[in-house]
């Protein structure tokens, strides 16, 4: 009984603990909630409920005003605010992964989670953040029962898909670009990448998902990139040296050593006996001059 009991654990088939609660810290319910809500007396993730407050709070692309934004000043306004988060975090330990949510259900609408390599720079960060504002509002935060956040994030989100939109029940985690990622987590891992945590006891063989390798790709086709333009430079650097020893400044003549001809072919090798013959023409050209 314990062993089943053990097993359903924080799932659908749980009838006691409030699967959702367990999986993403937060339920659409709240205290009204027909389940527990086991609520961790020691974490390594934090949850800062509602913090971000996003520009088109309202309507989507749309400023209080009516205005369209521009999806770049909407991102910039992001991606400030994720780095003064990282910024002021990171002074309480190492952070292994820092996610915003971007849902806009009203449990789950701009709320931050942290998450710390180690229970005590969580428990720092928590006493630290105890009465503080941010943007004239109170910081609510509290530990997080989530420890494996590819078990709280919405795998449609990831491929594109997800025909709930922002009510989804499950993270919508809203990304930052390229190198701000280097920036703030490359620290950690020696211009590492950014990531979405992995538990420390579960989920380490499952494969990544198909944004992670999306990611991963980018950063691969980006180093080939780089590869291939210095190859390049390299070739037309070498180039310009061996125009400078032909003292033209110019193609070199047809058929001068070391290169190809104009048709793009190499030149032709000889067989053993041209060179042969070649070779004894030599020493006779010496003997008569001799």
């Amino acid at each position: 009984m314990a062993e089943h009991l053990a097993s359903i654990f924080g799932t659908e088939k749980d009838r006691v603990n409030c699967p959702f609660y367990f999986k993403i810290g937060a339920c659409r319910h709240g205290d009204r909630c027909s389940r527990l809500h086991n609520r961790p007396t020691i974490s390594p993730t934090l949850l800062l409920s509602n913090m971000y407050q996003r520009p088109d709070m309202i309507t989507p692309g749309v400023d209080p005003n009516g205005q369209p934004l521009d999806p770049r000043k909407i991102q910039q306004h992001f991606e400030d605010f994720y780095e003064d988060i990282f910024e002021e975090l990171s002074k309480f330990g190492h952070i292994e992964c820092l996610n915003v949510c971007d849902n806009l259900a009203d449990h789950m609408i701009g709320n931050v989670y942290v998450q710390f390599r180690e229970e005590d720079e969580a428990a720092a960060a928590l006493a630290a953040l105890h009465g503080r504002f941010y943007s004239g509002r109170p910081i609510i935060a509290d530990f997080s029962p989530v420890t494996d956040f590819r078990e709280a994030t919405c795998r449609q989100f990831e491929e594109n898909s997800c025909n709930r939109g922002g009510y989804c029940n499950f993270m919508h985690v809203k990304l930052i670009g390229r190198e701000l990622r280097r920036k703030l987590f490359g620290r950690y891992r020696g211009g590492g990448r950014y990531h979405i945590s992995r538990s420390r006891s579960r989920s380490r063989s499952r494969s990544a998902s198909p944004r992670h390798r999306r990611e991963r790709d980018y950063d691969r086709r980006d180093r080939e990139k780089d590869y291939r333009k210095g190859s390049r430079d390299r070739h037309d650097r070498d180039r310009d040296r061996g125009r400078e020893r032909d003292g033209s400044g110019g193609r070199r003549r047809h058929g001068s050593p070391g290169r190809k001809s104009r048709s793009g072919s190499p030149p032709a090798r000889e067989g053993s006996e041209e060179r042969r013959a070649r070779i004894e023409q030599w020493n006779r050209e010496r003997e008569e001059k001799q």
